[in-house]
């Protein structure tokens, strides 16, 4: 496994994440805490130090399940989740920026995780008035300074969000979470560049494109009504797919798997610190581990956006 430190953070991060949206049962499998500890298991192995979690993968669902896969070595992992959202039922979520509402949020995380500390709080996906609120950074300046946050991140909902990119520092945020892939490279356009001239470190999420750059699904690949993916746009996912297909043939090395290749492509870019792929199974966590190894392979990183 590779490391990076994470922007102007005292954070060494393993290039390859682990990604829970999966625990929270909307990925067309409902997990049990026996499946998830040996799925932390074999992350230990591979070198796999970052969580990224949110209180939404079913009402701090995914959060419990790892605190209690980590509360045995704690201190050796760099836990980040995010703020803002409710789960109600699958795909249902109501918005709570506010400082009191994300102040008893976090306390909830901390519980729910089983620790006093969460190495990187991020606002997830928050717009308007839920970004530009005094309140709400001044509360978190306070944990800061009380030990219950070490670094506070942005996970951006639309990837283009230069406005929240460029403000980071200045509000104290130190990353910023965006999704990247070899499908969708608009950050590479403004998000990037500031990011790496304020120095912040760039998680990038979806970086196999909602699984489809793991090179298992074909053009009219369908998905269940428990899976995220059901509620894609049929056309959108077609098109998509066949664009893969043209990528395996054209771009991906031959005996290189697409789904590590995938994630290596993400990495050859310098301002990514770290990809954030979901993974079902153990022996998903250990093939995504492998991409490090690739990140030197030739990729052919194009400039023209497929």
């Amino acid at each position: 496994m590779k490391y990076r430190t994470l922007g102007k953070t005292d954070l060494d991060v393993s290039v390859i994440g682990l990604g829970t949206w999966q625990f929270g049962g909307e990925w067309g499998k409902e997990y049990s805490q026996p499946e998830v500890d040996a799925i932390f298991e074999k992350a230990r192995e591979t070198g796999i130090n970052l969580i990224d979690t949110a209180e939404c993968y079913g009402d701090h669902l995914s959060e419990q399940f790892i605190g209690k896969a980590i509360e045995k070595d704690r201190d050796q992992w760099v836990l980040a989740t995010k703020f803002g959202h409710k789960f109600h039922d699958l795909y249902e979520r109501t918005r709570h920026f506010k400082s009191e509402e994300v102040k008893q949020q976090l306390e909830d995380s901390l519980r729910s995780l089983r620790t006093d500390y969460i190495d990187l709080y991020q606002l997830h996906s928050g717009v308007g008035e839920e970004f530009d609120n005094d309140k709400l950074w001044t509360m978190l300046d306070k944990q800061l300074k009380e030990g219950k946050i070490r670094h506070i991140g942005l996970s951006i909902g639309k990837n283009d969000n230069i406005y929240q990119t460029r403000k980071s520092s200045e509000i104290g945020a130190e990353s910023i979470q965006v999704v990247y892939n070899r499908l969708d490279r608009t950050p590479e356009e403004e998000v990037f560049p500031s990011c790496e001239e304020q120095n912040l470190g760039v998680l990038a999420r979806v970086p196999m494109a909602s699984g489809y750059l793991s090179g298992k699904y074909k053009p009219g690949a369908t998905f269940a009504e428990n899976d995220v993916r059901h509620r894609h746009d049929q056309e959108e996912t077609r098109r998509k797919l066949a664009t893969v297909a043209e990528l395996e043939k054209h771009e991906v090395p031959q005996g290189v798997p697409m789904a590590q290749w995938a994630l290596a492509w993400c990495l050859k870019h310098p301002a990514v610190t770290c990809v954030i792929p979901g993974c079902k199974n153990p022996d998903q966590v250990e093939s995504n581990a492998k991409a490090a190894d690739l990140e030197m392979v030739k990729t052919n990183h194009p400039q023209a956006t497929v």
